[in-house]
């Protein structure tokens, strides 16, 4: 089972009897962490998207890094266009916010084409997460904020965890929401290096 038991405990940890084949990304929800598994790799080299599952047939879509659908959750993001988003390193030297848009299908609610105006910006690392066996001082840290959207209520701000190390672009951890009331954090399990 992939999902692992999401009820209380230690939020680090992870089962010893984790299969060497697979990817896992840590998922947390409030109090409670359960793990993720990396099915396939959609797309190609510019625009690849991960397509996670979960035990319970919860499915986590991501492209570089950014939620680009769920399915099997109490928010479902469908048909989510990531438009001109910026390399994560031309973010990180630049002065101001770099815009960027989001086009998504959300349910429950039938509402379709919602259209949204991103703002990203580097950040210092913060002072809290739930980013564990990893120094947060040695990755690049971002926060994405909601500046406009049409159609629905503006989510709280995303951040992502970067390791832009050698010439990389590898998101590590990221903070979002898919609803004001549903956010969570996740990271790659075990972290790449």
């Amino acid at each position: 089972q992939t999902m692992r038991d999401m009820g209380p405990g230690k939020r680090a940890a992870v089962p010893a009897s984790l299969n060497p084949n697979f990817r896992y990304l840590r998922i947390t929800i409030g109090a409670r962490s359960g793990l993720l598994a990396l099915g396939n790799e959609d797309g190609d080299e510019k625009k690849t998207i991960e397509v996670w599952f979960g035990g319970q047939r919860e499915v986590l879509r991501l492209q570089g890094g950014r939620v680009a659908g769920t399915t099997g959750l109490a928010a479902e993001w469908r048909r989510v266009e990531l438009i001109d988003i910026p390399p994560w390193s031309a973010v990180a030297s630049a002065k101001q916010p770099v815009r960027w848009t989001r086009t998504r299908d959300v349910m429950p609610g039938y509402r379709y084409g919602v259209r949204e105006e991103i703002a990203l910006a580097a950040i210092p690392a913060p002072r809290k997460s739930e980013l564990v066996e990893l120094d947060p001082q040695q990755l690049t840290w971002f926060e994405e904020r909601v500046e406009s959207a049409a159609g629905i209520d503006k989510l709280p701000p995303a951040r992502y965890a970067v390791d832009l190390r050698e010439g990389r672009e590898i998101v590590l951890y990221a903070e979002q929401c898919l609803a004001a009331d549903l956010c969570f954090a996740w990271q790659r399990w075990p972290a790449q290096k």
